[in-house]
């Protein structure tokens, strides 16, 4: 019934942006939505979430003040728009939706994940 979709990403230099979106089937408001990245040779971290109804917005250390996660229902989309890219960014990036009581900033807040995408940031 969950189903999570990924599109965007792709190839950009040292302090271009991106954006990767996450069509989201089946999805209420009792659900956080994030997104996680995992880098050849690393563990996948959390990069950014959301709760599908709104409200607080939470990011990596690394990432706060260059990402920003929203959500369009109109669309049935959750995006995370990446800006002031930088190298340390380049990974697979994982749309994930878990139940809104679970850890947030966490894989193991997360029992629904769609495909990987890729985002490469040149020097």
């Amino acid at each position: 019934q969950v189903q999570l979709i990924p599109s965007g990403g792709g190839l950009v230099e040292a302090g271009g942006s991106l954006r990767v979106s996450c069509a989201a089937s089946g999805i209420a408001n009792g659900y956080n939505m994030g997104w996680f990245r995992q880098a050849p040779g690393k563990e996948r971290e959390f990069v950014a979430a959301i709760r599908w109804s709104g409200g607080p917005t939470y990011y990596k250390d690394s990432v706060k003040g260059r990402f920003t996660i929203s959500r369009d229902h109109a669309k049935n989309t959750v995006n995370l728009q990446m800006d002031s890219l930088v190298p340390a960014d380049t990974a697979v990036y994982y749309c994930a939706a878990g139940p809104s009581w679970a850890s947030i900033n966490t894989s193991a807040g997360y029992n629904y994940w769609g495909p990987g995408i890729q985002v490469t940031v040149s020097s």
